[in-house]
């Protein structure tokens, strides 16, 4: 990477502010409760995305039993978090999860909601409004206990390829072991819209998938984690997407380790901007950090960092209890501003299993400069005792800091304004391309910063949540620094000189933009 003179420099490349967080639940105006009980106990998303035009992140609530809800962000800059309900046209029942992106590429952020019956993909109308585009599109909801989700776009095609997660037969009468149902591989049609689905068999009870470029290579892969509660004979799953072939799992000969949990949830990150991206799979109790072996020389193998690196996070670490924890949504992002990604994780038992905590408070782990993950929950105040399951961290108010949003079982969602006090500065970024994929998914986003920093646009991953829009990264103390944007084609833009802020990204440069 190109060398950057920086108006300012870090002595060291990471900061010390301890991340501060105010809850503003009671004030906030977010009351869609994620309800429900058997058919419920997984999923619980909220999607962040901007559904109005205004740069600010609203927000959609997956509502279970009940029926969703949308939110239009009100917030002032640097302000309270504000929000009121939009009566938008997507607040059907029975979604479990929702992820934002433009399925179309008319350039309207549209909606995939997974639901427990049909799947409904929602088309964006503007202001905030959604009409149900299923039919239309060619797209088959189907008609199963749907959990989690995934897209990109293949090279040459116009429309996205979807993934889509499905968990035990619904229609089992009692006990369901054994009886994990399809996942589904969503992939254009002849004449536009979607072909009918493929089933990926053998599929093993999905509560999260992510289609990624994790080795570098330019190559789309599916990876899939799978709840152990319910399969025989399963594991974690990675596929191949080759252009015009049904899709095919990786095997042991090609890098594959067999690995067996209770798959939640996964975030993907590049922590050392080395080309790969690391892993890190919620479970029950043995969460795990995975990255990629000195010598895994493109092939899937990876080995597990958790503990060497302090991001175990398998039980709790306040309230008393000292059950082993459950991990649902994860998300990597720099919530201080110091160039250095941090790790959050939803925590909650299932509903009342006895050999696991009760009192199971969300985790905040802090990176350091060597690479270290350091617990902060109960310090910066997000350290919640409820039965988390999706969340999200985002700047909702515009002043250049990460704020988080839970959704919690049984009750209205949590959020807390981040108000860490001599955090770094920050740069956020929009991309927008053209063609059918507006957003660029599949490309990567480098900075060059004392540390380098680099991402993966992606769409899924997490549990039951996505979000699409603004891409954030501190910086530290430096005052200016470069970025430039890999695209989806591989096409390496120019390094632009940028100073913090936000800014909308093209092809054919960067501007600044005020939310």
């Amino acid at each position: 990477m190109r060398a950057l003179l920086l108006l300012t420099l870090l002595a060291t490349p990471g900061m010390a502010q301890e991340p501060r967080f105010a809850e503003e639940t009671a004030t906030a105006g977010l009351a869609t409760p994620y309800l429900g009980d058997w058919e419920y106990m997984v999923g619980g998303g909220v999607a962040v995305f901007d559904c109005d035009g205004d740069l600010r992140d609203d927000v959609f609530l997956a509502g279970g039993a009940g029926k969703a809800g949308l939110y239009r962000n009100l917030s002032e800059t640097g302000g309270a978090l504000r929000f009121e309900a939009v009566d938008s046209g997507a607040g059907v029942e029975a979604v479990s999860g929702a992820w934002p992106l433009d399925v179309d590429g008319d350039g309207i952020t549209d909606l995939a909601l997974m639901r427990v019956g049909a799947n409904m993909l929602m088309r964006g109308l503007g202001d905030c409004r959604f009409a149900d585009a299923s039919a239309d599109w060619g797209f088959d909801g189907g008609d199963a206990w749907s959990t989690a989700f995934s897209a990109t776009w293949e090279k040459g095609a116009t429309w996205p390829t979807l993934a889509v997660g499905n968990y035990i037969d619904r229609m089992q009468d009692a006990f369901p072991w054994g009886s994990c149902t399809d996942n589904w591989l969503h992939r254009p049609g002849a004449k536009g819209g979607f072909a009918p689905p493929l089933p990926l068999t053998p599929s093993f009870c999905a509560l999260s998938i992510l289609f990624s470029d994790w080795a570098g290579t330019g190559q789309v892969d599916l990876r899939v984690s799978n709840d152990r509660e319910y399969y025989k004979g399963g594991q974690e799953q990675l596929w191949h997407l080759p252009a015009g072939q049904p899709p095919r799992l990786y095997t042991e000969a090609e890098g594959w380790k067999r690995l067996r949990i209770w798959g939640m949830g996964i975030a993907s990150r590049d922590l050392d901007a080395d080309g790969d991206t690391e892993l890190f799979l919620t479970s029950m109790a043995d969460n795990k950090l995975q990255s990629l072996t000195e010598s895994a020389n493109g092939l899937p193998d990876y080995a597990d960092v958790a503990f060497a690196r302090g991001a175990t996070a398998h039980r709790p670490y306040t309230g008393g209890d000292i059950r082993p924890s459950t991990g649902w949504h994860a998300q990597f992002d720099d919530v201080n501003n110091d160039g250095l990604d941090d790790l959050f994780i939803a925590k909650g038992n299932v509903d009342q299993m006895p050999d696991f905590a009760q009192a199971d408070p969300n985790n905040l782990l802090m990176q350091d400069d060597a690479g270290m993950f350091h617990e902060t929950g109960e310090a910066a105040g997000v350290a919640s005792m409820g039965t988390a399951r999706g969340a999200a961290l985002a700047d909702f108010n515009r002043d250049g800091l990460l704020d988080l949003i839970v959704v919690n079982r049984r009750e209205p969602p949590q959020i807390w304004r981040n108000t860490t006090e001599g955090a770094g500065a920050f740069i956020s970024v929009r991309l927008s391309d053209d063609g059918p994929n507006r957003d660029a998914v599949g490309a990567w986003i480098e900075l060059d910063t004392p540390r380098p920093q680099r991402r993966e646009v992606t769409v899924g991953g997490g549990h039951a949540s996505g979000q699409m829009g603004w891409h954030h990264f501190g910086l530290g103390a430096a005052t200016a620094t470069q970025l430039r944007v890999i695209w989806p084609d591989g096409t390496a833009g120019e390094w632009q000189d940028m100073t913090p802020g936000f800014y909308r990204l093209t092809r054919t440069g960067a501007e600044r933009v005020t939310p």
